[in-house]
């Protein structure tokens, strides 16, 4: 639960922007990567299938117009994208199983990959109306955001020549620790209904990102 927003918020914090998105995508896609292994029974892949559609389209604008945000522009991003994902009506939001959902589902989420760093509360809302249990829920999404993340470590290296300037050691440090969380959050899931785990992903995403929405308002007064 808003795991990735609380290590983006760490990284851009510390690190350049470049670095960040890179590291980030490397312990996100393990962690994703892993928790798609663990669940994978559960995986609906019509939907991921169809989410790669929108990822490679949102890859193509990207590489298009070559666009790196800065610090302020990522925590701004950071900070409204939980309130998006609870301001939007779920009405007007395709659902991932609807059609053409799961490919707006893609291009969104990875768009905001390359903006944000991170895509998890939007991607929720494409799934919120679904009538998948959290189980599917949680497989599916670690899929197509393993991809997601991976086209964010791939955009970032590009940008930077190549070298994005993100340490080894940190990324196999994030690589071991990004399987051991994910290993032991599957028990935590499990003692959850679906009902908790929805209602507590929201209170939990809605209040970092109001932390990450004052610090990127502060960094840009302050330039």
């Amino acid at each position: 639960m808003a795991g990735g927003m609380v290590l983006m918020g760490i990284l851009i914090a510390v690190l350049p922007v470049s670095a960040a998105m890179v590291l980030h995508g490397t312990a996100q896609m393990t962690s994703n990567g892993w928790r798609a292994v663990l669940w994978r029974r559960n995986i609906d892949f019509r939907i991921f299938g169809r989410y790669i559609v929108g990822l490679l389209a949102a890859g193509l604008l990207f590489t298009f117009i070559g666009f790196v945000p800065d610090r302020a522009v990522v925590l701004i991003s950071l900070g409204i994208i939980p309130f998006l994902a609870v301001l939007v009506p779920a009405r007007f939001v395709p659902q991932a199983s609807s059609r053409l959902g799961a490919e707006a589902c893609g291009f969104v989420n990875t768009c905001m990959q390359f903006i944000a760093g991170v895509s998890g509360p939007l991607l929720d809302v494409f799934f919120v109306r679904s009538h998948m249990d959290r189980r599917s829920v949680v497989a599916t999404k670690a899929a197509c955001q393993t991809l997601s993340h991976l086209a964010k470590l791939i955009y970032f290296t590009h940008a930077m020549g190549g070298d994005s300037g993100a340490d080894e050691i940190a990324m196999v440090i994030a690589v071991v620790m990004a399987i051991a969380g994910t290993t032991l959050s599957k028990f935590v899931l499990e003692k959850l209904t679906d009902h908790q785990f929805r209602r507590w992903t929201q209170w939990i995403v809605v209040s970092i990102g109001a932390v990450y929405l004052t610090q990127g308002l502060y960094v840009l007064a302050t330039r």
